[in-house]
């Protein structure tokens, strides 16, 4: 039997919830099926526990604000995040308002961004970035402050028990999110499940992918349950099965030369009510000297349909599987001839990467323990579990200098005739999925968005679209101060 579909979605997601959810809006027309191996959605990265859930802002992860050699810091590349991210609120603000999401409180909450940092350099070096930032709109709402008094109501855990002498600063903004991308996902799903011509299939697993003479791709899929195969022809195919994907993409025929290079996550939990009460905060630090930016340590506020916890991680480890509940061989089994050799000089040229993921992964409570007294000196041991969060895999890609890189970043991938796209990587994850749904359609369906139609639609969708709110700042406040009041965050 073959089922027939416009839009076939591998993996339930967020990037697949957020392109169907799109598209309906887009089109209401439109056939979406969407395909997923486990027996739920949202299982892998975009679960509430696999992931620390900051709406990433650039409000306190000091690796987007680098100090330059005159000692200046750029922040060209934070504005740049903080504008996709306000792409992101644009949508579920819309989708609030038009009773396609719930109540905010259930999927973001008002948690504020903190950078934390100690020593008279990184002290300098912050209130240099607070000031060069904060002559935008973007930015102007942070603080600075190097007064233990007001430090001590900005995160009164970590300043219990610090050495009076020790010489510390943080920045804040009051309105930082904490989301749970697993919720406003779930939400998506649910209200295409009430429209026409949406499937969500769970139990698939897809086997093969082939493109017909009619430029069609006819995909078989298992179903895991009853261990039956059938076909499902679709004009267009998403790829968004997070660390899967690669080999998807691989038995596609697209994604020569790129690789794979997996790492764990692992966080501390604390449900001590008395403790998670006393911090209301999302506490980023600076990296360790040769750390990959994906492990700057922070102490979480989170929130996860309605409880809360503290978080503090990541802890970085080696794994050979791409997915939390996928196979010890997936690694192995993404090797082809056409990405071993950008694999083989990644792991040449990354030594200290290479160490520091080893020497993560024979960490000890104790010395995760020892990692979190920086930030929280009074932490008891009997309060703090290690949680295994989820999965990610770094893209490694073909690079005429180097022979090989490995990038930190998300990269959308097509077929040149842009009938199937695909997402690798995971960085800096689904804060900005909304931009990079975007970036999909403008690729992939760029004969509908020109039309009068498509267009209407997304400049209603996303006020903002096509026009820099970096440049244009009155824009970027007004609709920054609706999407606040809509999602409240105020």
């Amino acid at each position: 039997m073959v089922k027939t579909t416009d839009v076939l979605l591998v993996g339930a997601g967020a990037m697949s919830a957020t392109l169907a959810s799109m598209l309906k809006q887009l089109d209401p027309s439109i056939s979406i099926t969407m395909v997923e191996r486990l027996g739920n959605p949202l299982q892998e990265s975009s679960d509430g526990w696999n992931n620390a859930g900051t709406g990433h802002a650039a409000y306190c992860e000091l690796n987007y604000t680098p100090q330059q050699d005159d000692g200046s810091v750029n922040v060209t590349r934070a504005y740049g995040i903080n504008a996709r991210y306000e792409v992101s609120l644009q949508y579920w603000s819309y989708l609030v308002k038009l009773g396609a999401l719930p109540s905010p409180e259930n999927f973001i909450n008002p948690v504020p961004h903190i950078s934390f940092v100690w020593g008279d350099d990184n002290v300098d070096f912050l209130r240099k970035r607070q000031q060069a930032l904060s002559t935008h709109p973007m930015f102007e709402a942070m603080e600075f402050s190097d007064d233990p008094k007001i430090l001590s109501e900005w995160m009164p855990l970590i300043m219990q028990g610090r050495d009076p002498d020790k010489k510390v600063a943080a920045t804040r903004v009051a309105y930082g999110t904490d989301v749970n991308f697993a919720a406003v996902s779930r939400a998506m799903i649910a209200h295409l499940q009430t429209k026409k011509d949406f499937d969500l299939l769970l139990n698939h697993s897809v086997m093969d992918l082939k493109q017909d003479d009619d430029s069609r791709w006819n995909i078989t899929v298992k179903n895991e349950k009853q261990n039956t195969s059938s076909i499902i022809n679709a004009r267009f195919v998403f790829i968004g099965a997070g660390g899967g994907a690669l080999q998807l993409l691989q038995k596609a025929g697209i994604a020569k030369g790129y690789g794979g290079f997996p790492v764990s996550g692992q966080f501390l939990v604390c449900k001590n009510p008395d403790l998670v009460e006393q911090h209301l905060a999302k506490v980023y630090g600076k990296a360790s000297v040769g750390a990959p930016p994906m492990s700057v340590p922070h102490l979480d506020t989170r929130i996860i349909d309605g409880e809360k916890a503290l978080l503090f991680g990541p802890f970085a480890g080696f794994t050979t599987k791409f997915l939390k509940h996928g196979s010890v061989l997936d690694l192995f089994m993404s090797i082809k001839r056409d990405n071993i050799w950008p694999m083989m000089r990644v792991g040449m040229k990354n030594i200290d990467l290479i160490s520091y993921l080893v020497k993560e992964a024979f960490q000890t409570q104790k010395s995760r323990m020892k990692a979190l007294r920086e930030y929280f000196p009074d932490a008891k041991d009997e309060d703090w579990t290690l949680h295994k969060a989820g999965q990610r895999v770094q893209i490694i890609k073909k690079c005429p200098e180097l022979g090989g890189k490995i990038e930190f970043g998300t990269e959308v991938v097509h077929t040149d005739d842009r009938s199937l796209a695909g997402l690798l990587g995971a960085s800096p994850g689904a804060s900005i999925l909304v931009p990079i749904i975007l970036e999909i359609i403008e690729e992939c369906f760029a004969e509908q968005l020109a039309t009068e139609e498509w267009q209407d639609r997304i400049k209603k969708i996303i006020p903002s679209y096509g026009i820099s709110i970096v440049s244009h700042k009155d824009l970027f406040m007004s609709i920054h101060k609706d999407t606040l009041s809509t999602l409240k965050l105020s």
